[in-house]
C-alpha cells in the first residue's frame, strides 16, 4: 500500500515542476518525470507484462492530465506512435487493455496518479507548458462515467472548449490601441468580423442589421473600417497615417510601416496556434513541408481614364496588379502565403503584400522582387518550424528564388511554368516502349551571373488535359533522383493540401468591400486568414481528443465554426 498517495502525488509534482522550467510540451514532461516504484502497486505479475509497471503510470498520467477516457486513451496512443515511443511502450494498447491496467493497480495508485496529473497541469499551465484553458471541471470523473458521455456530446463540449481557447490565445494579438474608454472592445470588433465573415457580408450589412436589431455589441460601419486601418497603424504612430505616406518618390508603395503592424499581430497569434499544436508533439513528428502560393482579391474598378489612348487613371490604387485566371484579363490586390502542408495541420505562417508591375502603369513602374519576397515569407515560416521542404507554385519559378533556397539548405519543388525547350523530351518518354517518366540530372541553376547549384528535371505524366505535351516538369535539387523515384516526389508534390481549396475558405471569410484604402485590404485578408487558422487549430485539436486522423476531413465545417464564433460565444462567455 502506498502510505500517503498526496504525498506520493507532491513528489511527482515536485520533479515535474523542475522539468517544466527548461521543457515546453507536456508530451516531453510525462516521459522524464520520475515515478518511483515504491508509490505504485501493479497487482500483474512483472514478468509476463508486455507493458511495464512505468510506461502504464506515465500513459495513465497522460489519460488524467488531458481527462479523456480509456477507448478515447487507446485511440490517442494508436494515432501519435511519438507517445507510444516516449511512454516506452513497444506499441500501442487496446482499450481492454487500458482496462486492464486500471484493474491491475491499487486504488491508492490511481488516486496518486489522479493527484499527481493535476498537479502537473497546474505547473504546467504555470510555466506556459499548457494554455489555462486545460484546467477544466469535472463534475463526475470516473472512468464510467466518462464511457457514458457520448461522442457527440463529448465534441460538442471540446468544440466549444476549443473554440474559446483559439479565441483567447489568437485574436488578442490583435490590437487597435485606441483609448480605455472605448465604447467597442478589440474583441467587439473581431468578433463583429467573425459575424461578417459567416453571412459573407460587409461592414454596412452587419451594421445596419445591428442598429435594426438594437445589438449593443456591433458598431457602424465606418468605426468598424477605422479599427480595421488602426489595426494597421503602429503603436508607436502618435497620428494615424494616411496611404499616401506610403508612396516613395518613385511611386513604389513602400508598405513596411503597415506590415510591421499587422504583421507583428498575426506572427503573434501564429506563435500561439503554433504553440498548442506543438504541445503535442504532433510538428516535432513530422516533416515539415510548407508551401508558397499567391492569391488575389478581385479590384472591379476599371484603370482607364481612356485605354484607346493609353491614359491609366491618376489616382488609381498602386497595390493593384493585374492577373489571368480561367483565361480571362483581371485586376486585383494580391497576397502571397507560405502554409503548413503535407501531413501536419494545414496552417498558414505567413502572410506578405504582392505588387507587381500592370500594363496600365509607366514602362518603367517597379514591383516587389519575387526573391525577397519568398526570403520574407521562409524567414516567417522559419521562427515557427524547422522547414524540411517548400513546394512553390509556378509563379515563383526563378533562378534567384531557388538560388535562395539553395543556400538555406532546404529542398525546393516547383512545376515549370512554360517548357517549349523539353518537347524533345516528352516526345523520347512517349516513344519510349516502357518508360512513362524520366529525370535529367544536373540541371544548372545560376545566380548573378555564375552557377549556383545543380537540380534534378522530373517530367511525369499531366493530370491536367490542358498540358503542353500531356505531361508535367518539376525542377527539385534533391542531389539524385532515380527513375523509379520520381513518381514518389512529384505525388508528395500533389499531395499536399488543396491550396486553393484554402483560398477560397479565406475568400468566404473576406468582408465585402468597396474600399481602395490597401490598410483596410491588407488586414481584411490578414484577420480573415487567421480565421482560417482558427479553424484547422479547432478542427486539429477535437481531431486530436477524439482520435481522428489529420488528414481525415473536417469535423468542423469552415462555416459552422465561423458562426460559433461570431455568434455564439459572446453569449455563453
Amino acid at each position: 500500500m502506498v502510505a500517503d498517495p498526496a504525498a506520493a502525488a507532491q513528489a511527482i509534482v515536485t520533479h515535474a515542476e523542475r522539468i517544466c522550467e527548461r521543457e515546453d510540451h507536456l508530451w516531453r514532461v510525462l516521459p522524464e518525470v520520475v515515478i518511483p516504484e515504491p508509490y505504485l502497486e501493479d497487482t500483474r505479475q512483472s514478468g509476463s507484462v508486455t507493458f511495464g509497471t512505468e510506461a502504464v503510470a506515465r500513459a495513465l498520467l497522460y489519460m488524467y492530465a488531458h481527462d479523456l477516457s480509456q477507448n478515447r486513451l487507446a485511440g490517442r496512443l494508436n494515432n501519435r506512435p511519438s507517445l507510444v515511443k516516449a511512454f516506452g511502450m513497444p506499441h500501442s494498447p487496446r482499450q481492454q487493455t487500458v482496462s486492464d491496467w486500471l484493474d491491475a493497480f491499487t486504488d491508492d495508485t490511481k488516486r496518486t496518479l489522479k493527484a499527481a496529473a493535476n498537479g502537473i497541469v497546474e505547473v504546467a499551465v504555470k510555466n506556459d507548458v499548457l494554455p489555462e484553458a486545460f484546467i477544466t471541471e469535472t463534475v463526475d470523473d470516473t472512468d464510467d462515467a466518462k464511457e457514458q458521455v457520448s461522442d457527440r456530446e463529448y465534441q460538442r463540449r471540446e468544440t466549444m472548449k476549443v473554440v474559446k481557447l483559439a479565441r483567447e490565445y489568437a485574436a488578442s494579438e490583435f490590437n487597435t490601441h485606441r483609448a480605455e474608454n472605448k465604447t467597442y472592445t478589440d474583441e467587439d470588433l473581431l468578433d463583429m468580423l467573425a459575424r461578417i465573415c459567416a453571412h459573407k457580408g460587409s461592414a454596412h450589412s452587419e451594421a445596419q442589421f445591428g442598429w435594426l436589431t438594437d445589438d449593443s455589441l456591433t458598431c457602424d460601419d465606418s468605426t468598424f473600417l477605422r479599427a480595421l486601418k488602426k489595426f494597421a497603424t503602429p503603436a508607436d504612430e502618435e497620428v494615424e497615417f494616411s496611404f499616401d505616406a506610403f508612396c516613395d518618390e518613385d511611386g513604389m508603395p513602400d508598405i513596411k510601416s503597415l506590415q510591421r503592424s499587422v504583421n507583428a499581430s498575426f506572427d503573434g497569434a501564429t506563435e500561439n496556434i503554433i504553440n498548442m499544436i506543438r504541445k503535442e508533439g504532433v510538428i516535432q513528428s513530422r516533416r515539415n513541408v510548407v508551401a508558397l502560393d499567391i492569391t488575389y482579391q478581385r479590384n472591379w474598378v476599371w484603370p482607364w481614364e481612356d485605354k484607346e489612348a493609353g491614359i491609366p487613371k491618376s489616382d488609381y490604387p498602386r497595390m493593384v496588379s493585374g492577373y489571368k485566371k480561367d483565361g480571362e484579363i483581371r485586376r486585383g490586390y494580391k497576397f502571397a502565403t507560405i502554409t503548413l502542408v503535407g501531413d501536419n495541420v494545414p496552417i498558414i505562417l505567413g502572410v506578405e503584400p504582392v505588387k507587381e508591375d500592370s500594363n496600365w502603369e509607366e514602362d518603367d513602374a517597379p514591383s516587389y522582387s519575387k526573391a525577397e519576397l519568398v526570403k520574407r515569407l521562409l524567414d516567417k515560416a522559419s521562427r515557427f518550424v524547422d522547414i524540411d521542404e517548400v513546394l512553390f507554385d509556378r509563379g515563383f519559378y526563378a533562378d534567384e528564388v531557388f538560388a535562395g533556397v539553395d543556400d538555406r539548405d532546404i529542398i525546393y519543388t516547383a512545376p515549370v511554368p512554360k517548357y517549349e525547350d523539353d518537347y524533345t523530351n516528352i516526345e523520347q518518354i512517349e516513344e519510349h516502349p516502357e518508360a512513362d517518366a524520366a529525370v535529367h540530372h544536373d540541371e544548372v541553376f545560376g545566380h548573378e551571373g555564375e552557377k549556383h547549384h545543380e537540380a534534378e528535371r522530373l517530367y511525369v505524366p499531366s493530370r491536367s488535359d490542358d498540358a503542353d505535351g500531356k505531361y508535367a516538369v518539376f525542377v527539385t535539387n534533391r542531389d539524385w533522383v532515380e527513375p523509379d523515384e520520381i513518381q514518389a516526389v512529384t505525388n508528395r508534390y500533389r499531395r499536399r493540401w488543396d491550396i486553393e481549396n484554402q483560398y477560397k475558405s479565406i475568400g468566404d471569410f473576406l468582408p465585402k468591400t468597396s474600399s481602395g484604402d490597401y490598410r483596410v485590404r491588407f488586414c481584411a485578408f490578414v484577420l480573415a486568414t487567421l480565421i482560417y487558422n482558427l479553424w484547422r487549430l479547432t478542427d486539429y485539436l477535437i481531431k486530436a481528443e477524439v482520435g481522428i486522423g489529420i488528414r481525415e476531413p473536417p469535423v468542423l465545417t469552415a462555416k459552422t465554426f465561423v458562426r460559433v464564433l461570431g455568434e455564439f460565444l459572446r453569449r455563453l462567455g
